[in-house]
């Protein structure tokens, strides 16, 4: 609604309107934008991580090797929970569309159980490899070993958070305009580290048991 208001000056009356609808929030085409800033940002964090482990991958300074180290069965456990948590991100999010709370909540409650088997999985991983004495010190392939796989399992770790703190909201407020913004932000970010994961898995692990 737009009402028109008078103010006096010195030498003559001024009209100004003023918006009283007018949204003062953030648009959901603003947020989209500034949440794939985001996304590129992170990309380049990634890219980095990468070259790096390219760089560093043979050094083993005489110590194991990949071949020597992964396990790729549990790896493959691992991508298929995250992988899976993504199926399962698409359809909550097809929920949403159709306005099925109880649906929704259900298959983000999957994926968030998911994505926590997936980093428990990575947990015990990097335990074992620390407790025969193969942690990050010990060579630079291990050093860029940990910290590009470690960097991707924090930012699972941050997206779980993100879902469990979504999922109360949702409870609270159902599914209004900020919680579908929100949802969408995340499923692109959930679906980001799908993508990065599986050049990990490429990339780190299948090249490095071949070594």
């Amino acid at each position: 609604m737009v009402n028109a208001h008078t103010a006096t000056t010195a030498n003559e009356p001024v009209d100004f309107y003023v918006l009283e609808d007018e949204h003062h929030g953030e648009s959901d085409g603003g947020t989209m934008l500034g949440f794939w800033i985001y996304l590129m940002s992170d990309c380049l964090i990634f890219a980095v991580l990468f070259a790096c482990f390219g760089v560093y991958g043979r050094s083993y300074a005489a110590g194991p090797s990949g071949a020597d180290l992964f396990d790729l069965n549990l790896v493959a456990i691992a991508t298929t929970m995250l992988l899976l948590s993504s199926l399962t991100f698409g359809m909550a999010m097809i929920a949403m569309q159709n306005a099925r709370q109880k649906a929704m909540t259900a298959w983000l409650a999957v994926t968030l159980v998911l994505g926590l088997v997936f980093l428990g999985l990575e947990i015990y991983e990097f335990h074992h490899l620390i407790e025969i004495g193969a942690g990050p010190q010990r060579s630079a392939f291990l050093s860029a070993f940990f910290t590009l796989v470690g960097t991707h399992g924090l930012h699972v770790l941050f997206g779980c958070i993100w879902l469990t703190v979504l999922l109360v909201q949702i409870g609270q407020r159902g599914i209004i305009a900020d919680n579908r913004r929100r949802l969408m932000c995340l499923s692109m970010f959930w679906h980001f580290l799908d993508v990065v994961w599986i050049g990990v898995f490429s990339f780190v692990y299948l090249i490095g048991s071949l070594s």
